[in-house]
């Protein structure tokens, strides 16, 4: 082999020599990092809403599915698949009391099974008695039209007192408030507030009454016009009122033929 050339490979196996010796001198590579998968959560199946269902709604299969939820959030008054195998089986054909979103855990408490019943008959509180009133179509007897289902009302009769009509000459016309505090069921046929709707309007006024209160709403409606006057939110709860009697200064006299009549306080 010729000397040059010797030389080149010389030079090489030195260079080699060399570099591995630089690369046995440094510190060893980092060892590769392991990533622990993260531990996985316990889950339970629960009975939702596949839908949004209003109030009143009879269920049906199509409205409800289940939905794996963490186990250690579900609250105990929901439908678990591991409790109700048959549960979205056993729940369909039920009433809902309100309104479920979409993916909200459907509760027991919140559904009626009807049994063949008409919705107002199922979520009617036992002893008590769902009866209609006339009302004006355009809110004039209920406040505009802005008493929705499940407000409070107070009742209002407005009726023309013969006994002092006959005597004065005159028209006189009495307002009592005859009962308070009174829920309603329904306007018209709504039983609850639609699409963000403010307004509800209808020919009848459905409430919620005692067996003495519907006797009395019956007469006096057979007697006198009824309106609805708007309870606050804020005193809603308070106990009703006894049925007011007393008229007090609530007379309102009507001129006829030109001439009126101061009409007698009661």
């Amino acid at each position: 082999m010729k000397p040059a050339r010797l030389a080149v490979l010389g030079i090489a196996v030195l260079a080699g020599g060399a570099a591995a010796l630089m690369m046995s001198g440094g510190d060893p590579p980092p060892a590769p990092r392991i990533v622990e998968a993260p531990p996985t959560m316990k889950t339970v199946e629960v009975l939702v809403a596949g839908v949004d269902i209003p109030m009143g709604q009879t269920l049906k299969a199509g409205d409800l599915r289940w939905l794996a939820w963490p186990a250690d959030s579900a609250p105990n008054a929901v439908i678990k698949r591991t409790e109700f195998p048959n549960g979205l089986e056993e729940t369909t054909g039920s009433i809902a009391r309100s309104n479920f979103f979409g993916g909200e855990p459907i509760r027991r408490e919140k559904l009626i099974k009807a049994d063949g019943s008409g919705f107002m008959s199922a979520i009617l509180p036992a002893g008590m008695r769902a009866v209609a009133i006339s009302i004006d179509t355009r809110g004039a007897t209920s406040a505009g039209g802005f008493i929705l289902p499940n407000d409070r009302v107070d009742i209002i009769r407005t009726f023309r007192d013969d006994e002092s009509s006959r005597s004065g000459g005159v028209d006189v016309h009495m307002s009592e408030t005859i009962l308070s505090n009174i829920r309603v069921l329904a306007i018209g046929q709504n039983v609850q507030e639609r699409n963000g709707e403010k307004v509800v309007t209808g020919e009848t006024a459905t409430l919620e009454l005692t067996p003495a209160q519907a006797e009395l709403i019956t007469l006096a409606q057979k007697i006198g016009q009824l309106s609805l006057a708007l309870r606050s939110l804020a005193d809603a709860n308070q106990a009703q009122d006894a049925p007011r009697v007393d008229r007090g200064d609530s007379s309102l006299t009507v001129v006829r033929y030109g001439v009126a009549k101061q009409t007698p306080k009661r």
